[in-house]
């Protein structure tokens, strides 16, 4: 089983608190969506669950608690992309996404046929083989990204967190990444839990949302449930307007400028 359990996760950097107690459970194969505002918590929820920052409380897939498992058991069970990976320029594609086995080589071993084999086959279905073999410096964003997730899906671990997956791309390139992470998580069950800044396509991709504010949950539920124009405006300090689309029930989420009709005489909303 690939259940993803968070029981009062907290975070704090010295004395400031950046996460309060977080109790969530994400059910094996389904995918959870992490909205708020920068600074809200997000990026410090997924990095305690890869064991990267420390934390209270306790985080468990299935039955293990992660917190008392060896770095490599750790990475055998939760992959992690952070939203700003480290590509070193030389490597080759291939070569990058073979790290990805890095949890089932010894110390001193080689990466064996198998571990070859999952990569080749990753690489195949993500649609990579013509980079394979080309460093990564001469890759273009998306390409990159692409690399970045079969090396996290590389690692075989049923649970994928992604912390901004799609911050740096454009919209063309943020539906390709966020459709192989959806036709992956189709084809093994992979159990996902994904920071998104953009809300549409988070409402789009997930299954359900939480939206975090000041290291706080605000709200929980499905896109139509947590992206009410109210509480973007109160969380975001946003004016936007919530439409959902008749054919399919997608939330879209679109921006509405402040007009000068809307502000009082002093340039400024009425009181």
């Amino acid at each position: 089983m690939s259940e993803l359990a968070f029981d009062a996760v907290g975070v704090r950097y010295g004395k400031r608190l950046a996460l309060e107690p977080f109790t969530e459970r994400i059910e094996s194969g389904e995918w959870v969506g992490l909205v708020g505002p920068n600074g809200a918590g997000k990026s410090s929820l997924l990095r305690a669950a890869a064991g990267l920052v420390e934390s209270t409380g306790s985080i468990s897939v299935g039955s293990v608690d992660l917190a008392e498992q060896h770095i490599r058991e750790r990475a055998a069970l939760v992959a992690y992309v952070p939203q700003e990976p480290l590509i070193p320029a030389d490597m080759t594609s291939f070569d990058y996404v073979l790290l990805g086995r890095t949890p089932y080589i010894g110390y001193f071993g080689s990466e064996s046929a198998h571990d070859r084999d999952v990569v080749a086959e990753v690489i195949a279905r993500l649609r990579l083989d013509e980079f394979a073999t080309r460093h990564l410096g001469s890759l273009s964003g998306g390409e990159r990204q692409r690399v970045v997730l079969a090396r996290a899906l590389a690692q075989e671990a049923p649970v994928l967190l992604l912390d901004e997956p799609t911050s740096a791309l454009d919209i063309g390139h943020q539906q390709q990444a966020l459709e192989l992470v959806a036709e992956m998580r189709e084809h093994s069950g992979l159990t996902v839990f994904s920071a998104m800044h953009d809300l549409t396509l988070a409402g789009a991709y997930t299954d359900r949302l939480a939206m975090l504010d000041r290291g706080a949950v605000v709200a929980t539920g499905t896109a139509a449930e947590v992206l009410t124009a109210e509480r973007l405006a109160d969380v975001f300090d946003a004016r936007v307007t919530v439409e959902i689309d008749p054919d399919d029930g997608t939330v879209i989420v679109v921006p509405r400028r402040t007009l000068a009709s809307d502000c009082g005489p002093n340039g400024h909303g009425d009181d």
